[in-house]
């Protein structure tokens, strides 16, 4: 019979056993071996029917083993030191708190995310967004940042992937209770759940309890809607990840953004953890915190809506993590208007300037539609991509919104993913490095990075190295074979069926690894576009290749889906089966076996697609070699030593076909001519791959310490952060009103302001050619209309042009007012430009906004050039 009511029965602890609870409740034991260890010392196998949750075990351990260990003095021994080991961790100084510059540091950081993958254990990710979330507040925590993470608690999480018999992806949402996850409700001094609410039409409440997570010494707070003071719909707002229509995904956001605000400020209340000063938004997912400030200000400090929106930028961080339009979240303008209209959400806020920051206004935009993304980036001084040509691809997105400048004047900076290692690395990798330099080196390396360190791995022998590689080979053997049987046992097959299971992999064959999210742009399928010449890969006598695939589409996406199918069907083909799985359900349990397991790691996406990537940097870190596109982070840190390009028909465009055609042909080349052989080519008497075993150790050296999540957050704190934070702290309310103010003055003056005249003074060209080395002196005369020269900045840009006349890598080059304004108004500006490169050569003039409170020249999006454009005069330097 089904139980009407469901609660969960915790073992009382004896008094000497509850540091457990505290080890259990804090997630640092997902990335510490040895609280790992002591719980799996507690109860062997109850630690693997609990799949390595602490929070599961011990609700499950017998009370006669309890009293067991209560007595077990070597056991309250190791207790102690791990007891003793976290407290340290979370109370001691580390990095951020030895920063000479700390005064200038945030006080604290939220960091809001739609997913957070941490631990299998916390199911609250999708995929590549949610784990660099959870790397990101991994590292913070390492490294002593302090951030507050923000999210939604999915009652039903993302979906678990199983088959159907003929290789359907079908989906299930097993229900999760929080009071078996490693979670704890806020509450107030009372006693009582801590709770926020939002207002929906219809005099309607969403109201969500706020659970907390410890990850290290990071707080993670996630919103739960199934409250029992909500309807059936309310409550259902947090049901499942990703899931739902618009209006259901629009709740999503508003309750992350807004109410994760208020989470925040109930939270730090309960507390005392300090308010923050910078705000980052991971996606435009949670772009609705901002508007959430806005009312804050408006209401608390008296400020209009548009020094609260000032005020509100100055203290954003944005970050893009989709290279496509697609991938944004939009909203019909109407129904975003219906919530934050009369009667709804943020009252008093006028909606219409709501629609305006998410609206579209640009060529090539829907009116209609409110944009996330958009909203996200008019909200945020500071904003980045994921990747350096990701931060390229998204100047390029989202150029519309700064018309008038070029792409790679868009202010769009980039901070590359880098990935926690401690989380990623095999224990046996881990291990074969602490012989080498020690294990506190070891350990502070992979938290923190350290190039001297990481250079030790040049000196581990190359039979250690080959060893190292072959026994993760054949853990990866085992766990296919166990996972492909329980897949084919849900699709309906008989044990006396799967005899043949035992012989799929061989832990000697070379291994590739593919595994990812299944939309069309990662093409899943490229291997297959000639299943012969793939069949004959994997069969190869002399050379055969072994292929593990994994990865979900999304449940609304039937195409992701067909490919999945595709890619299964081929891998039943009992010729070829033993040769090439597919493992359904990829998740982070599947990858900590995958990454160090595979010999190479295949990445084959449409460029410029592949916003970073980080898969791959997870499988280099446990010596495993790319084989990729050049796209995202591979694109950046490709070099020849420790990996291989897939070459890519760019030129080809809207001819997918054709481009598919021939980028699978490169990759069975490469994999035929140069990565097989190069397994395989065993030297002299130790019968080892030696140039591969370089190529493994070049891997480690070279790309270890740049993939690092530590050295990725040491960026935004230093880049993106701190400005953040002194911007914040500039922006007082009345320098708010003030810039504010200044802004709506420039942008009423600014369709007069112009560069009237440009001439070159001095090393003129001569016949369009000057010498390397020269200078020319430029006099400009400009119209600024009201404005005073304070009000603007008027360069020279100049830098290398293309056949278009087009300037290439330009920089610019300040010119100073020398006198004005004239009786027309105008003002004179003279400045040098030096002539430092050769070739085709051009310049021409602008005029910017200038204020002391801009973090970037382009930030209003106004510029103003010559009317004539004859009077930027290239140049031919010889």
């Amino acid at each position: 019979m089904k139980a009407i009511r469901r609660f969960t029965v915790r073992p009382v602890l004896p008094e000497t056993l509850l540091p457990l609870t505290d080890l259990a409740r804090n997630l640092r034991w997902s990335w510490h071996s040895e609280t790992r260890e002591l719980f799996q010392s507690v109860d062997p196998e109850g630690w693997q029917a609990a799949g390595g949750d602490p929070v599961r075990l011990l609700g499950t351990v017998s009370a006669a083993r309890l009293a067991e260990l209560a007595g077990d003095r070597r056991f309250l021994r190791r207790l102690a030191v791990v007891a003793a080991d976290l407290d340290d961790y979370v109370n001691g100084g580390r990095w951020y708190q030895g920063q000479e510059n700390g005064p200038e540091l945030p006080a604290a950081i939220a960091y809001f995310s739609p997913e957070f993958g941490i631990t299998a254990a916390l199911p609250q990710y999708s995929g590549g967004l949610g784990i660099l979330a959870g790397d990101h507040l991994k590292a913070a925590s390492d490294l002593g940042v302090p951030l507050i993470g923000v999210g939604l608690l999915y009652r039903h999480g993302y979906f678990r992937q199983s088959l159907s018999r003929d290789g359907w992806q079908q989906e299930h949402y097993p229900v999760l209770d929080p009071n078996e996850l490693p979670l704890a409700l806020l509450r107030q001094d009372d006693g009582s759940p801590a709770r926020i609410s939002l207002t929906l039409p219809g005099s309607r409440a969403l109201y969500a309890h706020i659970w907390q997570a410890r990850v290290g010494r990071v707080p993670l707070l996630l919103l739960d809607s199934d409250v029992e003071d909500n309807d059936a719909a309310a409550r259902e707002v947090t049901d499942r990840l990703y899931g739902g229509g618009s209006d259901h995904r629009l709740l999503q956001e508003m309750l992350l953004g807004i109410g994760g605000v208020r989470a925040v400020r109930t939270y730090c209340r309960i507390t005392g953890h300090p308010e923050p000063e910078v705000f980052h938004t991971n996606e435009g997912h949670a772009g609705f915190l901002g508007l959430e400030r806005i009312r804050e200000l408006e209401r608390e400090r008296g400020l209009g809506f548009d020094a609260a929106v000032e005020a509100v930028r100055a203290g954003t961080v944005f970050t893009t993590h989709t290279p496509v339009p697609a991938g944004i979240d939009r909203f019909e303008q109407a129904l975003v208007a219906r919530h934050f209209g009369d009667g709804g959400e943020l009252d008093g806020v006028p909606v219409d300037r709501i629609l305006e920051l998410g609206a579209e206004s640009y060529p090539g935009g829907d009116p209609g539609v409110f944009n996330m993304a958009v909203m996200g980036l008019r909200l945020a001084q500071r904003a980045n991509g994921v990747s350096t040509l990701h931060g390229a691809v998204s100047r390029e997105m989202f150029a519309g919104l700064w018309p008038g400048f070029d792409p790679s004047d868009v202010p769009i900076t980039s901070v590359t993913n880098g990935v926690h290692a401690p989380s990623w690395v095999a224990p046996e990798v881990v291990r074969l490095g602490a012989r080498q330099i020690g294990a506190g080196r070891t350990e502070d390396a992979l938290s923190v990075g350290g190039s001297p360190r990481w250079d030790a791995v040049a000196d581990i022998p190359d039979q250690d190295v080959w060893d190292l590689r072959r026994v993760l080979r054949e853990q990866l053997v085992q766990e296919v074979r166990d996972r492909l049987r329980a897949s084919w046992r849900q699709r309906g097959a008989a044990d006396a069926e799967l005899g043949w299971v035992d012989s799929v992999l061989d832990p000697d064959v070379l291994t590739i690894g593919f595994a990812r999210r299944v939309p069309s742009y990662k093409r899943l399928t490229l291997m297959l576009r000639d299943p012969d010449r793939l069949r004959r890969l994997l069969l190869d006598p002399d050379r055969p290749v072994q292929i593990v695939v994994a990865g979900k589409a999304h449940p609304a996406d039937d195409g992701g889906k067909r490919l999945v199918q595709e890619l299964v069907r081929f891998a039943d083909d009992p010729r070829v089966r033993h040769r090439i799985v597919f493992l359904p359900d990829y998740g982070m349990a599947m990858a900590q076996k995958l990454y160090p397991g595979c010999d190479v790691w295949l990445n084959n996406p449409l460029r410029p697609l592949e916003a970073c990537g980080t898969s791959g940097m997870k499988a280099a870190l446990n010596g495993c070699l790319n084989l990729s596109v050049l796209d995202g982070w591979w694109d950046e840190w490709f070099e020849p030593d420790f990996g291989w390009a897939i070459p890519t028909a760019d030129g080809l465009g809207a001819d997918e076909d054709r481009r598919d055609h021939l980028e699978a042909n490169a990759l069975y080349e490469l994999i035929e001519s140069r990565v097989a052989p190069r397994f395989y080519d065993r030297v002299g008497r130790t019968g080892l791959p030696v140039r591969w075993i370089e190529m493994v150790r070049r891997t480690l050296v070279s790309l270890g310490p740049k993939v690092l999540a530590g050295r990725m957050v040491r960026e935004y704190v230093e880049r993106l952060y701190t400005p953040a934070a002194l911007a914040h702290r500039a922006l007082t309310p009345e320098a708010a009103r003030d810039l504010a103010w200044w802004k709506g003055r420039v942008r009423a003056a600014w369709p007069r302001v112009g560069v009237e005249h440009v001439e070159a003074l001095a090393a003129a060209p001569v016949n369009g050619t000057a010498e390397l080395g020269a200078t020319l002196t430029l006099r400009v005369q400009v119209s600024l209309d009201t404005l005073a020269p304070e009000d603007v900045e008027v360069q020279a840009f100049a830098g290398r042009v293309d056949p278009q006349d087009v300037i290439r890598d330009g920089r610019s080059f300040p010119l100073k007012p020398t006198a004005g304004p004239d009786l027309e108004g105008r003002w004179a500006y003279e400045g040098p430009l030096a002539l430092e490169r050769t070739g085709p050569f051009g310049y021409t003039v602008r005029i910017l906004p200038a204020h002391p409170l801009l973090a970037n020249p382009a930030e209003l999006g106004l510029v103003a050039a010559p009317v004539d454009t004859d009077a930027g005069g290239g140049v031919l330097l010889r």
